[in-house]
């Protein structure tokens, strides 16, 4: 199951990816918000990402505004390693080389065509292990 939430700069484009996973067939739970009305992104993102530190879910997608105040914010919680995409192709190395549990996409800045090939991109892509693996044990501090 995927965990999205969104705030209300990226509520429009949040939306128009659910309609996408329930059409790929994927999974997922809303967590807010629920409309463009004006909220705090922080809330939203550290729900999520605290849902996944929990092992709720394995994997997350944000949705503000630029997507960095999400990614952010997401990052603070062990165990969560939130990618922002702007393309397809650094979507599919968020995966392959960092392993990014969570995605953080700009509702303001990208188009739906463009944000459902870049979820696509990092929802297909696996993370390929060997050296990367000794990196992305390197990013959580004890």
């Amino acid at each position: 199951m995927l965990l999205v939430a969104s705030d209300h700069a990226g509520f429009a484009l949040k939306e128009a990816l659910k309609v996408d996973l329930a059409a790929r067939g994927i999974a997922y739970r809303d967590l807010g918000t629920g409309s463009a009305d004006s909220v705090d992104y922080p809330d939203y993102a550290h729900q999520l990402a605290a849902a996944i530190e929990r092992g709720e879910a394995a994997r997350g997608l944000l949705v503000c505004g630029s997507g960095q105040g999400m990614a952010m914010t997401a990052n603070r919680h062990p165990g969560v390693r939130a990618a922002l995409a702007w393309s397809e192709e650094s979507a599919r190395l968020s995966r392959q080389h960092n392993d990014a549990n969570v995605l953080a996409l700009a509702g303001r800045l990208l188009s739906p065509q463009d944000a459902k090939r870049i979820l696509s991109v990092w929802l297909d892509t696996p993370f390929e292990g060997g050296r990367h693996e000794r990196r992305v044990g390197k990013i959580e501090r004890s």
